[in-house]
């Protein structure tokens, strides 16, 4: 979204959730403490008083940063679908990163509610490019009772712009089996492709003829050049 589109949203005044909106900036910050580049955000304090950083608008979908009343509105929803595991392990997780500055845990708000999320590390010290100054994009979800309402293309759109912030290209790893196939679509549609490396399992490598398990841990890397949207030459 463009930023006078943000900034015709932000003269409105207070949002679903009662924020007041401010512009500001913030300094990211490396794992291994360097700082990067700075960025233009616009931070919010909502009505349990915390803050928040809002990364675009687009109609009755907010992308704004995760906070800690995320993750158990998130993981009541995933559960009411089937899921199981310890999922607020995991969101917690992603605030902590947040908080040290190595990633940014971003949550898709409708109507002042949850409805998914997506992550980018700036620079991923896992997968295929790890340790190359690339960022990844990482555990990204729509609420099955909430998708085909574009929830995943904003996310999709709001991560991809940040990660052009840190270099001209981005990747992620997708899992193998049906339950990703619509993530496995999308990605082909928004021009990422393989990296070549072939099928990783438990972030490692599948060598050829090894055995693996279809699970959650088999995925395929692939990657977008941000500068033209495909492959690079």
């Amino acid at each position: 979204m463009k930023d006078e589109q943000c900034l015709k949203y932000m003269k409105k005044g207070p949002g679903a959730c009662g924020a007041g909106w401010v512009a500001g900036r913030r300094e990211l910050l490396y794992n291994n403490g360097r700082k990067n580049k700075t960025a233009d955000v616009r931070v919010t304090s909502d009505f349990r008083g915390e803050r928040q950083m809002i990364y675009c608008v687009h109609e009755n979908i907010i992308i704004r940063s995760m906070v800690e009343a995320d993750v158990d509105a998130i993981a009541a929803a995933e559960r009411a679908q089937g899921w199981l595991g310890n999922l607020e392990e995991k969101y917690r997780t992603r605030l902590k990163d947040q908080a040290e500055g190595i990633c940014h845990a971003m949550v898709a708000e409708m109507q002042g509610v949850p409805v998914g999320y997506i992550n980018v590390y700036p620079d991923s010290r896992l997968g295929a490019f790890a340790g190359r100054g690339l960022p990844e994009i990482v555990d990204f979800g729509v609420l099955e009772r909430c998708r085909r309402q574009g929830i995943g293309s904003a996310l999709m759109d709001a991560a991809e712009q940040v990660a052009s912030g840190y270099a001209d290209r981005v990747y992620l790893g997708v899992g193998m089996h049906s339950g990703y196939g619509s993530a496995q679509r999308m990605y082909v549609k928004r021009g990422y492709v393989p990296d070549g490396s072939g099928v990783w399992y438990k972030d490692k490598i599948c060598e050829p003829y090894s055995e693996c398990c279809n699970d959650d841990d088999l995925v395929l890397y692939l990657y977008k050049d941000l500068r033209t949207g495909t492959e690079e030459k």
